[in-house]
Protein backbone atom coordinates (compact mmCIF):
# COMPACT_ATOMS: atom_id res chain seq x y z
CA UNK A 1 0.00 0.00 0.00
CA UNK A 2 1.80 3.18 -1.21
CA UNK A 3 0.48 6.55 0.84
CA UNK A 4 0.78 10.41 -0.45
CA UNK A 5 2.09 13.05 1.97
CA UNK A 6 0.53 16.35 2.05
CA UNK A 7 2.03 19.26 4.03
CA UNK A 8 -0.04 21.89 4.31
CA UNK A 9 1.57 25.19 5.44
CA UNK A 10 -0.96 27.66 7.04
CA UNK A 11 -0.82 31.04 8.21
CA UNK A 12 -1.23 30.13 12.42
CA UNK A 13 0.46 26.20 12.01
CA UNK A 14 1.15 23.33 9.74
CA UNK A 15 -0.90 20.09 8.68
CA UNK A 16 0.08 16.98 7.42
CA UNK A 17 -2.01 14.76 6.27
CA UNK A 18 -1.23 10.97 5.06
CA UNK A 19 -3.45 9.62 2.54
CA UNK A 20 -3.45 5.91 1.52
CA UNK A 21 -3.92 4.66 -2.11
CA UNK A 22 -7.41 4.53 -1.56
CA UNK A 23 -7.64 7.94 -0.45
CA UNK A 24 -8.44 7.07 3.05
CA UNK A 25 -6.52 9.44 6.13
CA UNK A 26 -4.28 6.94 7.73
CA UNK A 27 -2.15 9.95 9.52
CA UNK A 28 -2.46 13.60 10.90
CA UNK A 29 -0.44 15.84 12.45
CA UNK A 30 -0.19 19.65 13.58
CA UNK A 31 1.79 22.16 15.04
CA UNK A 32 1.35 25.41 15.36
CA UNK A 33 4.29 28.46 15.60
CA UNK A 34 4.79 31.79 16.55
CA UNK A 35 3.16 35.36 14.75
CA UNK A 36 5.24 38.07 15.22
CA UNK A 37 3.90 41.40 14.63
CA UNK A 38 6.68 44.04 15.16
CA UNK A 39 4.55 47.14 14.23
CA UNK A 40 1.00 47.91 13.92
CA UNK A 41 -0.14 46.67 10.22
CA UNK A 42 3.21 44.30 10.12
CA UNK A 43 2.97 40.36 10.61
CA UNK A 44 5.82 38.04 10.56
CA UNK A 45 7.15 34.84 10.95
CA UNK A 46 10.32 33.22 11.45
CA UNK A 47 11.14 30.98 8.75
CA UNK A 48 13.35 28.24 11.08
CA UNK A 49 9.75 28.26 13.33
CA UNK A 50 7.62 26.96 9.78
CA UNK A 51 10.60 24.54 9.33
CA UNK A 52 10.06 23.14 12.77
CA UNK A 53 6.77 23.14 12.49
CA UNK A 54 6.85 21.04 9.55
CA UNK A 55 9.46 18.46 10.69
CA UNK A 56 6.78 18.27 14.21
CA UNK A 57 3.58 17.73 11.91
CA UNK A 58 5.54 15.33 10.09
CA UNK A 59 6.97 13.44 12.77
CA UNK A 60 2.99 13.23 14.11
CA UNK A 61 0.97 12.30 11.42
CA UNK A 62 3.79 9.41 9.99
CA UNK A 63 3.37 7.54 13.30
CA UNK A 64 2.61 3.77 12.45
CA UNK A 65 3.00 4.54 8.49
CA UNK A 66 6.34 2.65 6.89
CA UNK A 67 8.49 5.23 5.87
CA UNK A 68 9.23 3.22 2.81
CA UNK A 69 5.40 3.44 1.34
CA UNK A 70 5.76 7.10 1.14
CA UNK A 71 5.09 7.99 -2.64
CA UNK A 72 4.90 11.37 -3.23
CA UNK A 73 4.26 14.75 -1.32
CA UNK A 74 2.59 16.96 -1.92
CA UNK A 75 2.95 20.77 -0.29
CA UNK A 76 0.10 23.67 -0.44
CA UNK A 77 1.11 27.32 1.51
CA UNK A 78 -0.57 30.49 2.69
CA UNK A 79 0.85 32.01 -0.61
CA UNK A 80 2.19 35.89 -1.05
CA UNK A 81 3.84 35.27 2.01
CA UNK A 82 7.79 36.27 1.16
CA UNK A 83 11.24 34.46 2.43
CA UNK A 84 14.40 35.58 0.76
CA UNK A 85 17.37 33.09 2.12
CA UNK A 86 21.38 32.78 1.13
CA UNK A 87 22.20 30.25 -1.29
CA UNK A 88 24.95 28.62 0.49
CA UNK A 89 23.69 28.85 4.21
CA UNK A 90 20.03 28.12 3.13
CA UNK A 91 19.66 30.75 6.12
CA UNK A 92 16.87 33.18 5.76
CA UNK A 93 18.16 37.28 5.70
CA UNK A 94 14.98 38.13 7.54
CA UNK A 95 11.52 37.13 8.79
CA UNK A 96 8.99 36.07 6.72
CA UNK A 97 6.50 39.22 5.73
CA UNK A 98 3.33 37.53 5.79
CA UNK A 99 0.20 38.02 3.41
CA UNK A 100 -1.32 39.69 5.52
CA UNK A 101 1.58 42.66 6.00
CA UNK A 102 0.46 46.39 5.33
CA UNK A 103 4.10 47.94 5.58
CA UNK A 104 4.35 48.58 1.85
CA UNK A 105 0.54 50.31 1.52
CA UNK A 106 2.38 53.49 0.67
CA UNK A 107 4.70 51.94 -1.97
CA UNK A 108 1.56 50.76 -3.54
CA UNK A 109 -0.28 53.89 -3.49
CA UNK A 110 2.85 55.45 -4.89
CA UNK A 111 2.66 52.98 -8.26
CA UNK A 112 -1.12 53.53 -8.21
CA UNK A 113 -0.47 57.35 -8.57
CA UNK A 114 2.21 57.16 -10.83
CA UNK A 115 -0.79 55.37 -13.56
CA UNK A 116 0.73 51.92 -13.10
CA UNK A 117 -2.34 50.04 -11.47
CA UNK A 118 -3.83 49.39 -14.72
CA UNK A 119 -0.74 47.78 -16.76
CA UNK A 120 0.21 45.78 -13.34
CA UNK A 121 -3.77 44.36 -13.61
CA UNK A 122 -3.48 43.87 -17.51
CA UNK A 123 -0.38 41.43 -16.54
CA UNK A 124 -0.92 40.14 -13.68
CA UNK A 125 -4.72 40.10 -13.00
CA UNK A 126 -4.02 41.57 -9.18
CA UNK A 127 -4.48 44.88 -8.20
CA UNK A 128 -1.75 46.87 -6.57
CA UNK A 129 -2.49 46.26 -3.25
CA UNK A 130 0.27 45.39 -0.18
CA UNK A 131 -1.08 41.51 0.38
CA UNK A 132 0.64 40.58 -2.89
CA UNK A 133 4.89 39.10 -2.55
CA UNK A 134 6.10 41.73 -4.74
CA UNK A 135 6.27 44.92 -2.70
CA UNK A 136 7.02 42.88 0.05
CA UNK A 137 10.43 41.71 -2.14
CA UNK A 138 11.13 45.12 -2.94
CA UNK A 139 11.01 46.10 1.04
CA UNK A 140 13.26 43.52 2.14
CA UNK A 141 15.72 44.03 -0.66
CA UNK A 142 15.66 48.16 0.06
CA UNK A 143 15.82 47.46 3.98
CA UNK A 144 18.33 44.48 4.91
CA UNK A 145 21.71 45.58 4.77
CA UNK A 146 23.37 44.76 1.69
CA UNK A 147 20.48 42.22 0.18
CA UNK A 148 20.28 44.46 -2.91
CA UNK A 149 23.53 43.95 -4.00
CA UNK A 150 23.39 40.05 -3.14
CA UNK A 151 20.42 39.83 -5.14
CA UNK A 152 21.68 41.33 -8.10
CA UNK A 153 24.83 38.56 -7.33
CA UNK A 154 22.49 35.44 -7.91
CA UNK A 155 23.61 35.11 -4.11
CA UNK A 156 19.76 35.34 -3.13
CA UNK A 157 16.85 33.47 -3.38
CA UNK A 158 13.04 34.38 -3.17
CA UNK A 159 10.41 32.46 -2.50
CA UNK A 160 6.52 32.21 -1.33
CA UNK A 161 6.62 28.92 1.30
CA UNK A 162 6.02 26.61 -1.17
CA UNK A 163 9.48 27.62 -2.69
CA UNK A 164 11.20 27.79 0.94
CA UNK A 165 9.78 24.47 1.95
CA UNK A 166 10.85 23.27 -1.67
CA UNK A 167 14.36 24.07 -0.82
CA UNK A 168 14.46 22.64 2.32
CA UNK A 169 12.99 19.30 1.76
CA UNK A 170 15.62 18.74 -1.50
CA UNK A 171 18.21 20.03 0.86
CA UNK A 172 18.76 23.11 -1.10
CA UNK A 173 18.73 21.17 -4.34
CA UNK A 174 15.84 22.44 -5.87
CA UNK A 175 14.75 26.29 -6.02
CA UNK A 176 11.16 26.62 -8.15
CA UNK A 177 7.72 27.38 -7.44
CA UNK A 178 4.43 26.27 -9.37
CA UNK A 179 2.27 28.27 -11.37
CA UNK A 180 -0.06 28.94 -9.02
CA UNK A 181 1.75 30.30 -6.39
CA UNK A 182 3.73 32.34 -9.29
CA UNK A 183 0.67 33.99 -9.92
CA UNK A 184 0.62 35.97 -6.59
CA UNK A 185 3.47 37.80 -6.33
CA UNK A 186 2.77 40.45 -9.05
CA UNK A 187 5.82 39.41 -11.35
CA UNK A 188 4.24 36.98 -13.52
CA UNK A 189 2.70 37.30 -16.62
CA UNK A 190 -0.80 35.70 -16.41
CA UNK A 191 -0.95 35.52 -20.27
CA UNK A 192 2.88 34.42 -21.16
CA UNK A 193 2.60 32.22 -17.55
CA UNK A 194 6.86 33.53 -16.95
CA UNK A 195 8.37 36.28 -14.81
CA UNK A 196 8.01 39.89 -16.82
CA UNK A 197 10.95 41.77 -17.50
CA UNK A 198 8.44 44.55 -17.04
CA UNK A 199 7.02 43.92 -13.94
CA UNK A 200 10.46 43.12 -12.18
CA UNK A 201 11.90 47.02 -13.23
CA UNK A 202 8.67 48.03 -11.89
CA UNK A 203 8.38 46.03 -8.53
CA UNK A 204 12.45 46.39 -8.34
CA UNK A 205 13.82 42.97 -8.46
CA UNK A 206 16.18 41.30 -10.21
CA UNK A 207 15.57 37.77 -12.29
CA UNK A 208 18.61 36.00 -10.36
CA UNK A 209 16.24 35.81 -7.50
CA UNK A 210 13.29 34.05 -8.76
CA UNK A 211 12.59 30.37 -8.84
CA UNK A 212 11.86 28.25 -11.83
CA UNK A 213 8.31 27.74 -12.34
CA UNK A 214 6.52 24.44 -12.47
CA UNK A 215 3.71 22.42 -13.23
CA UNK A 216 1.67 22.36 -10.35
CA UNK A 217 2.06 18.00 -10.19
CA UNK A 218 4.64 16.16 -11.60
CA UNK A 219 7.91 15.72 -9.85
CA UNK A 220 9.90 18.70 -9.55
CA UNK A 221 12.46 17.31 -6.30
CA UNK A 222 13.52 14.35 -4.69
CA UNK A 223 13.80 14.79 -0.93
CA UNK A 224 17.10 14.86 1.41
CA UNK A 225 18.21 14.92 5.11
CA UNK A 226 14.29 15.58 6.09
CA UNK A 227 13.86 14.61 9.94
CA UNK A 228 12.13 11.32 9.47
CA UNK A 229 11.45 10.62 5.73
CA UNK A 230 13.27 8.43 3.74
CA UNK A 231 15.48 10.07 0.95
CA UNK A 232 14.77 10.25 -2.56
CA UNK A 233 10.63 10.99 -2.25
CA UNK A 234 9.08 12.36 -5.14
CA UNK A 235 8.00 15.71 -4.13
CA UNK A 236 5.05 16.42 -7.08
CA UNK A 237 2.79 18.32 -5.91
CA UNK A 238 2.55 22.20 -5.46
CA UNK A 239 -0.40 24.75 -5.56
CA UNK A 240 -1.32 27.65 -3.55
CA UNK A 241 -3.59 26.98 -0.32
CA UNK A 242 -6.81 28.50 -1.84
CA UNK A 243 -6.05 26.56 -5.50
CA UNK A 244 -5.29 23.46 -3.17
CA UNK A 245 -8.50 23.58 -2.14
CA UNK A 246 -10.59 24.32 -5.14
CA UNK A 247 -8.82 21.02 -6.78
CA UNK A 248 -9.18 19.25 -3.20
CA UNK A 249 -13.09 20.01 -3.76
CA UNK A 250 -13.00 18.48 -6.77
CA UNK A 251 -14.07 21.83 -8.77
CA UNK A 252 -12.52 20.57 -11.95
CA UNK A 253 -15.75 21.91 -14.09
CA UNK A 254 -15.85 25.94 -15.24
CA UNK A 255 -18.26 27.71 -12.82
CA UNK A 256 -17.65 25.77 -9.57
CA UNK A 257 -16.83 27.10 -6.66
CA UNK A 258 -15.76 27.11 -3.10
CA UNK A 259 -15.37 29.25 -0.01
CA UNK A 260 -12.30 27.98 2.28
CA UNK A 261 -12.96 29.44 5.73
CA UNK A 262 -9.65 29.97 7.15
CA UNK A 263 -7.84 32.50 8.86
CA UNK A 264 -9.47 34.77 5.95
CA UNK A 265 -12.23 33.58 3.62
CA UNK A 266 -11.62 32.58 0.21
CA UNK A 267 -13.68 32.20 -2.78
CA UNK A 268 -12.42 30.50 -6.04
CA UNK A 269 -14.75 29.93 -8.59
CA UNK A 270 -13.02 27.85 -11.80
CA UNK A 271 -13.58 29.87 -15.10
CA UNK A 272 -11.61 27.21 -17.42
CA UNK A 273 -8.85 27.36 -19.64
CA UNK A 274 -8.67 31.47 -20.12
CA UNK A 275 -8.74 33.81 -17.79
CA UNK A 276 -11.65 36.37 -17.16
CA UNK A 277 -10.40 40.36 -16.44
CA UNK A 278 -12.47 40.94 -13.34
CA UNK A 279 -14.42 44.64 -13.90
CA UNK A 280 -15.78 43.92 -10.10
CA UNK A 281 -12.29 44.38 -8.14
CA UNK A 282 -11.76 40.52 -7.95
CA UNK A 283 -8.78 38.85 -8.65
CA UNK A 284 -7.36 36.72 -11.74
CA UNK A 285 -5.21 33.68 -10.59
CA UNK A 286 -3.80 30.42 -12.51
CA UNK A 287 -5.85 27.69 -10.66
CA UNK A 288 -3.47 25.18 -11.68
CA UNK A 289 -0.96 23.81 -14.66
CA UNK A 290 -0.93 19.80 -15.05
CA UNK A 291 2.03 17.87 -16.59
CA UNK A 292 -0.94 16.81 -18.77
CA UNK A 293 -0.91 19.90 -20.60
CA UNK A 294 -4.62 20.88 -18.69
CA UNK A 295 -4.68 24.78 -17.56
CA UNK A 296 -7.25 26.26 -15.30
CA UNK A 297 -7.72 30.07 -13.84
CA UNK A 298 -9.62 30.80 -11.26
CA UNK A 299 -11.56 34.38 -10.25
CA UNK A 300 -10.81 35.08 -6.39
CA UNK A 301 -11.77 37.12 -3.70
CA UNK A 302 -10.57 37.40 -0.41
CA UNK A 303 -11.54 38.35 2.67
CA UNK A 304 -8.24 38.73 4.73
CA UNK A 305 -10.10 38.04 8.65
CA UNK A 306 -12.56 34.87 8.91
CA UNK A 307 -11.17 32.71 11.19
CA UNK A 308 -8.77 35.31 13.07
CA UNK A 309 -12.05 37.43 14.11
CA UNK A 310 -13.24 34.74 16.37
CA UNK A 311 -9.21 34.54 17.97
CA UNK A 312 -9.42 38.00 18.26
CA UNK A 313 -13.11 37.25 20.43
CA UNK A 314 -11.22 34.27 21.95
CA UNK A 315 -7.82 36.20 23.01
CA UNK A 316 -8.12 39.88 22.44
CA UNK A 317 -11.82 40.44 24.11
CA UNK A 318 -11.43 37.13 26.42
CA UNK A 319 -15.19 36.13 25.71
CA UNK A 320 -14.71 32.63 26.08
CA UNK A 321 -11.80 29.91 26.39
CA UNK A 322 -12.04 28.09 23.16
CA UNK A 323 -12.82 29.19 19.71
CA UNK A 324 -15.21 26.25 19.16
CA UNK A 325 -17.55 27.68 22.16
CA UNK A 326 -18.22 30.69 19.83
CA UNK A 327 -21.31 28.81 18.62
CA UNK A 328 -23.11 28.42 21.84
CA UNK A 329 -22.44 31.84 22.45
CA UNK A 330 -23.77 33.18 19.41
CA UNK A 331 -26.69 30.84 19.46
CA UNK A 332 -27.23 32.25 23.21
CA UNK A 333 -29.42 35.07 21.46
CA UNK A 334 -31.89 34.98 18.39
CA UNK A 335 -30.29 37.61 16.19
CA UNK A 336 -27.86 40.12 16.43
CA UNK A 337 -29.86 42.37 17.85
CA UNK A 338 -29.11 45.65 15.06
CA UNK A 339 -25.59 44.70 16.02
CA UNK A 340 -23.01 44.65 12.71
CA UNK A 341 -19.17 43.40 13.00
CA UNK A 342 -16.96 44.71 9.96
CA UNK A 343 -14.10 42.13 10.64
CA UNK A 344 -11.23 44.27 8.35
CA UNK A 345 -8.64 44.22 11.12
CA UNK A 346 -6.16 44.09 7.93
CA UNK A 347 -7.97 46.43 6.29
CA UNK A 348 -10.93 45.21 3.30
CA UNK A 349 -9.88 42.88 0.42
CA UNK A 350 -12.37 42.27 -2.27
CA UNK A 351 -13.88 43.39 -4.25
CA UNK A 352 -13.33 46.95 -1.88
CA UNK A 353 -9.52 47.19 -1.81
CA UNK A 354 -9.05 49.64 1.04
CA UNK A 355 -5.59 48.69 2.82
CA UNK A 356 -6.69 51.86 5.21
CA UNK A 357 -10.01 50.44 6.59
CA UNK A 358 -10.25 49.27 10.15
CA UNK A 359 -12.70 46.99 11.80
CA UNK A 360 -15.80 48.38 13.29
CA UNK A 361 -18.88 47.33 15.20
CA UNK A 362 -21.70 49.45 14.83
CA UNK A 363 -25.52 49.39 16.16
CA UNK A 364 -24.45 48.64 19.84
CA UNK A 365 -26.93 49.97 22.72
CA UNK A 366 -27.12 48.90 26.54
CA UNK A 367 -29.31 45.97 25.42
CA UNK A 368 -26.31 44.85 23.24
CA UNK A 369 -24.77 41.65 25.21
CA UNK A 370 -21.88 39.35 24.57
CA UNK A 371 -23.73 37.08 22.33
CA UNK A 372 -25.22 39.85 20.09
CA UNK A 373 -21.52 40.44 19.38
CA UNK A 374 -20.37 37.22 18.84
CA UNK A 375 -23.28 36.24 16.60
CA UNK A 376 -22.44 39.72 14.82
CA UNK A 377 -18.93 38.69 14.72
CA UNK A 378 -19.92 35.37 12.55
CA UNK A 379 -22.33 37.25 10.66
CA UNK A 380 -19.97 39.78 9.36
CA UNK A 381 -17.76 36.79 8.18
CA UNK A 382 -20.19 35.85 5.92
CA UNK A 383 -21.38 39.12 4.97
CA UNK A 384 -17.99 39.84 3.53
CA UNK A 385 -18.67 37.20 1.12
CA UNK A 386 -21.72 38.48 -0.01
CA UNK A 387 -20.21 41.50 -2.19
CA UNK A 388 -17.04 38.98 -2.84
CA UNK A 389 -19.84 36.53 -4.80
CA UNK A 390 -22.01 39.00 -6.61
CA UNK A 391 -18.80 40.91 -7.59
CA UNK A 392 -17.84 36.94 -9.03
CA UNK A 393 -21.12 36.47 -10.36
CA UNK A 394 -20.72 39.28 -12.67
CA UNK A 395 -17.81 38.68 -13.63
CA UNK A 396 -18.69 35.25 -14.29
CA UNK A 397 -21.71 36.46 -16.20
CA UNK A 398 -23.03 33.04 -14.29
CA UNK A 399 -25.13 32.73 -11.23
CA UNK A 400 -23.88 30.75 -8.73
CA UNK A 401 -26.50 27.46 -7.40
CA UNK A 402 -24.17 25.90 -5.09
CA UNK A 403 -21.21 26.98 -2.91
CA UNK A 404 -18.53 24.00 -1.84
CA UNK A 405 -17.25 25.16 1.85
CA UNK A 406 -14.05 23.70 3.76
CA UNK A 407 -11.49 25.15 6.55
CA UNK A 408 -11.92 25.39 10.22
CA UNK A 409 -14.99 27.51 10.95
CA UNK A 410 -16.80 25.47 7.95
CA UNK A 411 -17.41 23.23 10.58
CA UNK A 412 -19.81 25.99 12.13
CA UNK A 413 -22.97 25.38 12.02
CA UNK A 414 -24.71 28.56 12.26
CA UNK A 415 -22.36 30.35 10.36
CA UNK A 416 -22.92 28.15 7.27
CA UNK A 417 -26.89 28.43 7.83
CA UNK A 418 -26.84 32.13 7.62
CA UNK A 419 -24.41 32.46 4.62
CA UNK A 420 -26.63 30.32 3.11
CA UNK A 421 -29.64 32.17 3.95
CA UNK A 422 -27.76 35.80 2.76
CA UNK A 423 -26.67 34.35 -0.24
CA UNK A 424 -29.89 32.23 -1.12
CA UNK A 425 -27.99 29.82 -2.55
CA UNK A 426 -26.93 25.88 -0.98
CA UNK A 427 -23.82 25.55 1.07
CA UNK A 428 -22.30 21.95 0.72
CA UNK A 429 -19.82 20.59 3.12
CA UNK A 430 -17.26 17.95 2.53
CA UNK A 431 -16.86 14.98 5.33
CA UNK A 432 -13.44 15.88 5.04
CA UNK A 433 -13.23 19.73 5.90
CA UNK A 434 -8.97 19.94 5.57
CA UNK A 435 -9.21 20.15 1.02
CA UNK A 436 -6.67 22.34 1.47
CA UNK A 437 -4.00 19.71 2.71
CA UNK A 438 -6.15 16.87 0.13
CA UNK A 439 -5.63 19.35 -2.85
CA UNK A 440 -1.66 19.00 -2.15
CA UNK A 441 -2.41 15.53 -1.94
CA UNK A 442 -4.11 14.82 -5.24
CA UNK A 443 -1.87 16.71 -7.17
CA UNK A 444 1.08 14.63 -5.84
CA UNK A 445 -0.31 11.67 -6.09
CA UNK A 446 -1.20 12.11 -9.79
CA UNK A 447 2.02 13.86 -10.59
CA UNK A 448 3.35 10.55 -9.80
CA UNK A 449 0.35 7.37 -10.56
CA UNK A 450 -0.29 6.41 -7.17
CA UNK A 451 -3.86 7.74 -8.88
CA UNK A 452 -4.89 7.46 -13.05
CA UNK A 453 -6.84 10.64 -13.09
CA UNK A 454 -9.01 13.29 -11.47
CA UNK A 455 -12.29 10.71 -12.15
CA UNK A 456 -10.55 9.04 -9.90
CA UNK A 457 -10.41 11.69 -7.25
CA UNK A 458 -13.74 13.24 -7.96
CA UNK A 459 -15.51 9.96 -7.34
CA UNK A 460 -14.08 10.12 -3.79
CA UNK A 461 -15.01 13.53 -2.70
CA UNK A 462 -18.40 12.92 -0.02
CA UNK A 463 -20.88 15.40 1.37
CA UNK A 464 -21.44 15.74 4.64
CA UNK A 465 -23.98 17.91 5.10
CA UNK A 466 -25.75 20.49 2.87
CA UNK A 467 -27.17 24.04 3.88
CA UNK A 468 -30.54 25.44 2.26
CA UNK A 469 -31.59 29.22 2.06
CA UNK A 470 -34.75 29.61 4.26
CA UNK A 471 -33.93 33.22 5.49
CA UNK A 472 -36.80 35.45 4.82
CA UNK A 473 -36.06 38.12 2.61
CA UNK A 474 -37.20 41.34 3.83
CA UNK A 475 -34.91 40.79 6.87
CA UNK A 476 -31.97 39.67 4.40
CA UNK A 477 -32.29 42.52 2.30
CA UNK A 478 -32.63 44.72 5.58
CA UNK A 479 -29.09 42.99 7.11
CA UNK A 480 -27.10 43.51 3.92
CA UNK A 481 -28.61 47.46 3.79
CA UNK A 482 -26.91 47.27 7.37
CA UNK A 483 -24.06 45.79 6.32
CA UNK A 484 -23.05 48.33 3.39
CA UNK A 485 -23.78 50.87 5.58
CA UNK A 486 -21.33 49.82 8.24
CA UNK A 487 -18.51 48.81 5.56
CA UNK A 488 -19.18 52.71 4.46
CA UNK A 489 -17.78 53.59 7.64
CA UNK A 490 -14.86 51.52 8.00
Amino acid sequence: MRHVIAIDQGTTGTTVLVLDEALQLRGRGYQEFRQIYPEPGWVEHDPEDIWASVCAALEAALVGIDRQSVAAIGITNQRETTVVWDRSSGKAIHNAIVWQDRRTAERCAELAGAGKGPRVRELTGLPLDPYFSGTKLSWLLRHVSGAAAAANAGELAFGTIDSYLLWRLTGGEVHATDASNASRTLLFDLHALAWSDELLELIGAPRAILPRVVESSGTVGLTRGVPGVRDGVPIAGLAGDQQSALFGQACFAPGDAKCTYGTGAFILMNTGDRPIASQAGLVTTVAWKLATGELRYALEGSAFIAGAAVQWLRDGLQLFASARDVEALAASVPDSGGVIVVPAFSGLGAPHWRPDARAAITGLTRGTTRGHIARATLEGIALQNVDILRAMERDAGRALTVLKVDGGASANDLLMQFQSDVLGVEISRPQLVETTALGAAFLAGLGTGVWKDQAQVQSTWREQKRFSPGGDSARVAEHLARWDAAVRKA
